[in-house]
């Protein structure tokens, strides 16, 4: 509890510091519009040259003007000192030709911020990917998405463009804006420092793949807060590729998902550090609170706190058993590395669940010192999708059958359940086999503290 104490007093410490740099930055902002540079606005003609001579006429510290209409444009970079300033009623949208982005497909963005200071993006108006046009197939299970890999520029089939990126950049602000339909992730922080995210919604197709909310790569110190995410894929996902990852928080979102509402990986070639996930509502969403270490990275002192969990099942072919939490490190492949997960901790968590916990540790990357305190979980069947499948996904043992259980457990030391209520839905409540289910010889070291499990009664409505 100190720890979590900790990492809240110190997200609460830098938004102070966050916004007296905004404040002071506003005094000395000039701002330029990109209608003065021709762009027309009319959602047919590319607007990419205007808004582009707009950026680039900056000296200093400008807000980048989009006065109310909807802007088509290729790529845009953004430079140090420079805001969008995407005023309500204005939508800048993202082009859907191959030719529209740069020639590397890891700068597919349709706006790209890249070794810049002080940048970012405002203003209460919206940038859209066009993601439908992406499109290949619609289906209502899962959609089949277009890929830019027949023409060589990358390879598999997630070959699409991104919709924002920072990579590199410091003092990042991207706040009161909407995030629209991206082809593929949403918004991307990569390798930056010191960054504040508030206030921003993100609507992607719910049946769509690959369109995560927000990913935050190799980055230190940043903050998440008032966000609303409804997406298909991922939707606030930590990863690792190139560095660690330090010092993240995120506080008082909503979120809804087909995939990981919060998931750590599955890119975790190196360690997470000092993460806070706090006040979020999490509905109707595949899987709750997710690791997924698969590269032999480590994840120590993680704390989510007074969080609210639906979790439903939804077609197999997306990742995730509708656990409310699943926490594992098997590695990806026979070559992986296995990663470890160390004093993490969840407090004061409500969840209305159709599957149970999911804690599974590897025989060298151990899950050690887990605490639950104040947990109350539901646990009842609504959809008719098949039950009794474990979800080891991506790599390692896929989808295995396995009897249901409320907290599943393998390979771990050191585990404390307090003030937990397991309650199982009247209606059903056969499908499940146990309240917990773990081997002995793989899990040591638990202590129980008030654990309760019990029948829910729905109560009756009165005819009166």
């Amino acid at each position: 509890m100190m720890r979590a104490a900790f990492f809240f007093r110190t997200a609460v410490l830098l938004i102070p510091f966050f916004v007296s740099s905004i404040l002071q930055s506003e005094a000395s902002t000039s701002t330029i519009s990109v209608r003065d540079f021709g762009a027309a606005g009319d959602g047919r003609s590319y607007d990419t040259r205007a808004i582009q001579s707009a950026i680039d006429a900056c000296s200093g510290t400008c807000r980048i003007s989009f006065p109310p209409g909807r802007y088509l444009t290729a790529t845009i970079r953004l430079r140090s000192g420079v805001v969008l300033d995407i005023q309500d009623g204005a939508t800048i949208l993202g082009g859907t030709r191959i030719g529209d982005y740069p020639r590397r497909s890891d700068r597919w963005y349709v706006v790209l911020a890249e070794d810049a200071s002080d940048v970012g993006i405002t203003g209460g108006g919206a940038i859209d990917g066009q993601g439908p046009a992406f499109v290949e197939r619609f289906d209502e299970r899962k959609n089949m998405m277009v890929s830019w890999n027949l023409t060589g520029a990358c390879l598999g089939d997630e070959c699409r463009p991104r919709l924002v990126g920072f990579i590199g950049c410091r003092n990042v602000r991207v706040w009161n804006v909407t995030l629209n339909e991206p082809a593929y992730w949403c918004l991307h922080i990569v390798r930056s420092e010191n960054t504040v995210i508030r206030d921003v919604s993100i609507h992607g197709n719910f049946t769509s793949p690959n369109n995560d909310g927000i990913d935050i790569e190799d980055s230190n110190n940043t903050i998440i807060e008032r966000c609303r995410i409804d997406t298909g894929d991922d939707a606030i996902c930590p990863k690792t590729y190139t560095g660690p990852l330090y010092n993240l928080t995120a506080r008082d979102c909503w979120i809804r998902t087909k995939s990981s509402a919060i998931k750590l990986g599955s890119a975790s070639f190196f360690d997470f550090k000092g993460l806070l996930f706090d006040n979020i509502t999490i509905v109707d969403s595949h899987r709750g609170l997710g690791f997924q270490i698969r590269d032999g990275g480590n994840v120590d002192d993680v704390t989510f706190s007074n969080i609210d969990i639906r979790t439903r099942y939804y077609d197999p072919s997306w990742w995730g058993r509708a656990e409310p939490i699943y926490v594992t490190t098997c590695p990806r492949d026979p070559s992986s590395r296995e990663g470890s997960i160390s004093n993490v901790r969840f407090i004061n968590i409500t969840a209305v669940s159709e599957n149970g916990m999911f804690l599974s540790g590897s025989q060298h990357g151990i899950l050690s010192n887990l605490s639950f305190s104040n947990v109350d979980v539901t646990y009842k069947r609504w959809t008719e999708y098949e039950g009794g499948l474990v979800d080891y996904r991506p790599g390692c043992r896929g989808l295995v059958h396995h009897s249901m259980a409320g907290m599943m457990m393998e390979n771990i030391k050191g585990l404390q359940i307090e003030n937990v209520n397991m309650r199982w839905s009247d209606g059903r409540s056969q499908e499940w086999d146990n309240p917990l289910d773990f081997i002995p010889s793989t899990v040591n070291d638990i202590s129980f503290f008030n654990f309760h499990s019990d029948l829910f009664i729905q109560p009756r409505r009165s005819t009166l």
